[in-house]
């Protein structure tokens, strides 16, 4: 198929982009294109107009901001995949970059078009959400950061506002000296979408103890979740523990049915991927430091 007609407009500014969109009620932004363009061919998608943000001035890039690691929403997959900054101070979105599609399409999918699409089972809104990103939307008025957990809204819905685009993502970066990640997923094949995915980063002390922790669980419902496992900080990660401790915050997880796997698969699949990344990310910092 072919896509229904459209007109193709490229702002030189943000502002230009947001009056169309104002202007415009069916109207859609552009970037990487390797959701909407499917779409599109498909005619899922009948927009009025595509705004090409691509080459837009400064909303590509990855840059330190304090305590922050600031990601453009026009950067390429493959840039942050690639990135040093990324691998030192997100080791959870390096992660899980590689499971993001297939390596033609990380050349072309930005890390804000993968947000904006809120895809339940995509990589970089699991993460997002498990680290407790936040997404800055801008729109005539102005910025509007919000945390990620309430920019996903449903299957893809965010809370952009119709004249609204996002223009950064801003990643905490932790400030503990000993920090593994680990990111596991179950699909048909390998770079489908996700049936459950599991995303984790620890922190421990000299001792072995946890002192921080974060872990999210994306394509068992509507959104990217995250789970408390606070419990765990002050313990060794033993297997026990961790088994417990993820079963017990997955309990409450709404999880939907579909022709892939049932509720009930995805719930329990849930857990076992939980704890495996909790203890593969404790067990990359032993790697890292060589084993002592």
């Amino acid at each position: 198929m072919k896509p229904a007609p459209f007109r193709y407009v490229r702002p030189t500014t943000l502002g230009e982009a947001c009056a169309v969109l104002a202007a415009e009620e069916d109207a859609r932004v552009i970037a990487g294109g390797q959701t909407l363009v499917p779409m599109l061919a498909m005619r899922l998608a009948r927009p009025s107009t595509l705004v090409d943000i691509a080459r837009m001035p400064g909303l590509s890039g990855i840059a330190r901001d304090g305590d922050v690691l600031v990601i453009g929403a026009t950067t390429r997959q493959v840039e942050a995949e690639r990135s040093a900054l990324v691998a030192r101070d997100l080791p959870l979105l390096a992660a899980a970059l590689p499971w993001v599609g297939h390596p033609p399409t990380r050349t072309r999918g930005t890390v804000g078009g993968s947000c904006a699409n809120a895809d339940p089972s995509a990589e970089i809104p699991l993460v997002a959400v498990t680290l407790d990103a936040e997404i800055v939307v801008e729109d005539e008025s102005g910025p509007m950061p919000m945390l990620a957990d309430d920019f996903f809204i449903g299957p893809m819905i965010t809370a952009v506002p119709p004249s609204g685009i996002l223009t950064a993502v801003r990643f905490p970066v932790w400030d503990e000296a000993r920090i593994g990640a680990a990111f596991h997923e179950i699909s048909a094949r390998r770079s489908d979408f996700a049936f459950v995915s599991a995303a984790a980063q620890v922190a421990r002390d000299a001792e072995g103890r946890c002192t921080r922790i974060a872990l999210g669980i994306g394509g068992v419902g509507d959104r990217p979740v995250k789970l408390d496992v606070s419990g765990l900080i002050g313990t060794a990660l033993d297997a026990a523990t961790v088994a417990a401790a993820v079963h017990a915050a997955a309990a409450a997880l709404e999880a939907t049915s579909d022709l892939h796997a049932s509720a009930d698969y995805r719930r329990r699949v849930a857990v076992t991927l939980g704890a495996r990344a909790i203890a593969d990310a404790a067990a990359n910092i032993q790697a890292k430091e060589g084993g002592r």
